[in-house]
């Protein structure tokens, strides 16, 4: 346990000198707390000019700071696994819901955490890639949510997900050869381009117009209907993922 004096003494850090213990543990990781590494990197931060009227730094103050932050990143690490392991073991069998395909892969934690996901944000009603899941919860409902971090987001727009209705396996990119594999009444994720947005949102396909074309480039139009609005709209297979196959 870290005791009062040791919390205390975190506080001395200067900002410079924190931006700069976190750039070096994302660099190195764990060989941060090596008591040699921590001695030169206080003697470094105590003879600097930035510390002029502020008291010295002591080896034992920078390891603590590398030790809550190994804590941090396996809680991180405990927290996003366990959140896995749960949408095995709280999804049924018979389930048609879109944890069928983990139900299906059911196997070790490390098996599942090769698969890549997506997550619906309630802000937009649009679906982004997953990150990370950072911790989980079990609603007085019996419903179980998690809390993700979208790719290229930061914490600020970290979001509680409902895990049967807003994370799934992650869409796929068509390729032009792949064309045949949409077919009408087919649920899409469709890249809706707007003049002040653009996001994927979930869209059924409800019309194609097939076109001869070669491997490199292919010209059928589909007509999708988007769910969260039920606007219709003429897109390219580029604009179009497919839902990965159970």
């Amino acid at each position: 346990m870290v005791d009062n004096d040791s919390w205390d003494s975190l506080s001395e850090f200067t900002l410079a000198e924190v931006l700069e213990m976190e750039n070096k543990y994302k660099a190195i990781g764990d060989e941060t707390l090596n008591e040699e590494f921590c001695n030169n990197l206080a003697a470094r931060f105590s003879c600097s000019s930035n510390r002029l009227g502020k008291s010295t730094i002591t080896w034992q103050q920078v390891q603590l700071f590398f030790q809550e932050k190994q804590m941090e990143v396996q809680t991180q690490q405990e927290s996003s696994a366990m959140a896995l392991k749960l949408f095995v073991d709280l999804s049924g069998e018979d389930s048609s819901k879109p944890l069928e395909v983990m139900q299906k892969r059911k196997g070790t934690v490390e098996d599942l955490k090769e698969l890549s996901f997506e997550a619906r944000s309630a802000k937009d009603y649009a679906w982004y890639d997953v990150e990370t899941f950072l911790n989980y919860r079990v609603l007085c409902n019996g419903e179980l949510e998690v809390r993700v971090r979208f790719a290229g987001f930061d914490k600020a727009e970290d979001e509680w997900v409902n895990v049967e209705t807003a994370v799934r396996e992650r869409s796929i990119p068509l390729e032009p050869s792949e064309c045949g594999m949409v077919n009408i009444g087919d649920l899409v994720l469709c890249y809706l381009d707007r003049e002040y947005y653009q996001l994927y949102c979930d869209a059924h396909v409800v019309d194609i117009q097939r076109q001869t074309h070669d491997d490199k480039g292919c010209t059928c139009v589909f007509v999708v209907c988007y769910d969260h609005d039920n606007s219709e709209e003429n897109v390219s297979l580029e604009r179009i993922c497919r839902r990965p196959i159970t």
